[in-house]
């Protein structure tokens, strides 16, 4: 059964209800929930996406997430995206939304973050390893491996809404 997305305009507000395969295949926005995860110790976690992904198999990334379903919100979508890809249940905070032009099709990506202190259990089908790194070491990293092209370019946003550590270090976007 093919996944029903809203189809959003420029400003993210809804103009439809669309497969995603034809949001995708058309160029039209839609929304992505998506979440970068913390430990206890501020540690970012670092994935990299099965070889049998259908977007970006292999890639690197620092956002779980998925598509928003028809109706659910933001913050319902990445919560539950978290479960499904991770195996976790935690409280996921907003930070931000943009659209990004980069990679398969226009999307609102709509950024959260959340602390996670249990084990992961990710599904082999989206995630075929992970870690930790510091914002340091993942300074070092994001623009030498193989990175989603949306996920460098929230992780960029995202330590620049923070206290600011970090976010020379990662360059221009």
């Amino acid at each position: 059964m093919s996944e029903l997305v809203e189809h959003v305009d420029e400003q993210d507000r809804v103009l439809g209800v669309v497969e995603r395969g034809e949001a995708v295949r058309q160029h039209w926005p839609h929304r992505i929930a998506t979440t970068i995860c913390r430990d206890r110790t501020g540690r970012i976690l670092v994935l990299r996406r099965s070889e049998t992904h259908s977007r970006f198999p292999g890639y690197y990334d620092v956002m779980v997430g998925g598509a928003v379903n028809v109706g659910e919100s933001y913050e319902e979508a990445a919560a539950r995206e978290l479960s499904e890809e991770l195996g976790v249940r935690v409280p996921v905070r907003f930070m931000f939304k943009f659209l990004c032009r980069e990679g398969i099709s226009p999307v609102w990506f709509g950024v959260h973050e959340a602390v996670v202190t249990e084990s992961l259990i990710p599904d082999p089908g989206e995630i075929a390893c992970q870690g930790w790194l510091t914002e340091a070491e993942l300074c070092e990293v994001v623009d030498q491996r193989l990175f989603v092209p949306g996920g460098r370019k929230a992780l960029r946003r995202y330590l620049e809404s923070e206290s600011g550590s970090g976010a020379g270090e990662l360059g221009a976007e």
